[in-house]
């Protein structure tokens, strides 16, 4: 037996104990595919549908009866995910409807891990409170905006985040966390694997409601006209300094470009469209010639904001959880 065969063992072995530990928690072979925005791909081996933080602690207790590190992924609103046809063999954290919830009060806005990021910028200007509305335009939730610094329209989450809460499944604690910690970045962050961002809080200003709700019709408006829909994950590849990845592939003659049933946008070359009941396989191997034919025409090797699972040679997240075991 190779060294690969050797570990994969050990990860299923892994992961049997985790889903065990869990019972009735556990859901085995989830469509996973079908919870992103592309709508294709396979299934998570072993999901778990969180709708409080006792969830995540169960999650963390079954992790703790593991023998290896767990390939781990949480998801929200699967809006920047690629799933490989084949699945994912391991542990998918599905932030359910208890993280799904807004509060606004007069100078502040609070939200829940799993709200739609646009739901909290609508709420957040008919309050009449500013520097939210840019956020509209992301299709993502709060969780999965935090850990990928998501922005858009000139903002992004470092300029508007207060504080946030994270549940560790490594260790089983919840903490308030200052921005300053997270190492927010161009589309990054130090949010790691083991960690779920369970709600959000917003710094936003005092204004007029009627102007909050002009600019968020602005920014819809703005891609309604510039930016596809049907089934796609947004942008791509992340904008190079001091350049545009969408200018970059489209002069190396690739809007519209077809491989199998997924496709560049004619729209926007910055996102790739899969087909109704295409195939996830055809979309990351559209992705991989796109950046291969980009770096050969213009010298730039883009790189890709989607995220992925499932693919080889693609590194798979694992949490390994620490404590005493129950």
């Amino acid at each position: 037996m190779s060294g690969a065969e050797r570990d994969a063992t050990g990860a299923a072995s892994a992961l049997d104990a985790v889903a065990d530990a869990l019972g009735a928690r556990a859901l085995r072979d989830v469509a996973l595919g079908a919870r992103t925005t592309y709508r294709v791909g396979g299934p998570a081996a072993v999901a778990v549908d969180a709708q409080d933080e006792a969830d995540l602690l169960a999650v963390h207790r079954a992790l703790l009866a593991a023998d290896a590190p767990v390939p781990v992924v949480v998801l929200g609103q699967g809006s920047n995910l690629l799933v490989a046809d084949a699945g994912f063999a391991g542990l998918v954290v599905v932030l359910g409807g208890g993280f799904a919830w807004v509060e606004v009060a007069d100078a502040s806005v609070r939200a829940g891990g799993a709200t739609k990021l646009p739901v909290v910028a609508r709420r957040a200007a008919a309050a009449g409170l500013r520097g939210l509305e840019w956020a509209v335009g992301v299709p993502g939730s709060v969780g999965g905006a935090v850990r990928m610094n998501a922005g858009g329209h000139g903002s992004d989450m470092a300029a508007v985040l207060a504080r946030c809460g994270l549940f560790d499944l490594a260790t089983g604690e919840a903490h308030d966390v200052d921005p300053a910690r997270l190492d927010l970045g161009y589309r990054r962050s130090a949010v790691g694997p083991a960690q779920v961002v369970v709600w959000a809080s917003f710094a936003v200003a005092p204004g007029s409601a009627g102007d909050a709700e002009a600019v968020v019709a602005d920014v819809v408006r703005w891609r309604r006209q510039h930016q596809p829909g049907g089934s796609n994950a947004g942008s791509v590849f992340t904008n190079p300094p001091g350049d545009s990845a969408g200018r970059l592939v489209e002069a190396a003659g690739l809007k519209g470009e077809r491989l199998g049933s997924a496709q560049v946008s004619l729209k926007h070359a910055n996102f790739i469209q899969a087909d109704a009941g295409g195939s996830a396989d055809d979309v990351w191997r559209l992705v991989q010639r796109v950046r291969a034919v980009v770096e050969e025409h213009s010298g730039v090797a883009l790189v890709p904001e989607l995220r992925v699972l499932g693919f080889p040679d693609v590194p798979v997240p694992t949490v390994r959880a620490r404590g005493k075991r129950a």
